[in-house]
């Protein structure tokens, strides 16, 4: 069975940098901890100077994948890799497909999720997958509609 070690033992951040070319580093605050389901938990921020939006650092177990998600509200989701190998599969309302990998090595670009887009996240390597996900506004039920995987 793949568990994540205890919420001791993962280090919270106190700071945050969403990369890219703009970006500069925001103080952050832990909030808590969510197991979203087996495989997969996040750890959720606030920051500090700036109400507008929340942070998730959300760790994929190998072999396992977030819920299949359809973005229903919000003005922005920002998505970007963190460390791990995997892959993020989004899918637009038009019905492009895009598919971002990444592992070792790879430079954080983030990416743009759209209100209707279809987005999962699975890890695949030998090592848990760990990303962020940035909403504004900050996230509340209802923001993603969990679809059922075929």
């Amino acid at each position: 069975m793949n568990r994540f070690e205890t919420d001791q033992d993962i280090p919270k951040i106190t700071e945050f940098d969403m990369g890219g070319t703009e970006s500069v580093p925001e103080s952050v605050s832990f909030v808590e901890t969510v197991s979203v389901k087996d495989g997969v938990e996040c750890d959720t921020y606030t920051f500090n100077d700036d109400p507008s939006k929340d942070l998730a650092v959300v760790r994929v177990a190998c072999a396992h994948k977030t819920p299949l998600q359809r973005v229903v509200e919000g003005t922005r989701t920002t998505e970007g890799y963190i460390g791990g190998e995997g892959t993020l599969r989004v899918a637009s309302q038009d019905g492009e497909v895009r598919v971002y990998e990444f592992g070792p090595g790879c430079e954080n670009q983030p990416v743009e999720i759209r209100v209707g887009d279809i987005m999962q996240w699975e890890a695949y390597g030998a090592t848990n997958l760990t990303f962020f996900e940035v909403c504004v506004p900050p996230y509340k039920d209802g923001r993603f509609e969990n679809l059922i995987e075929e």
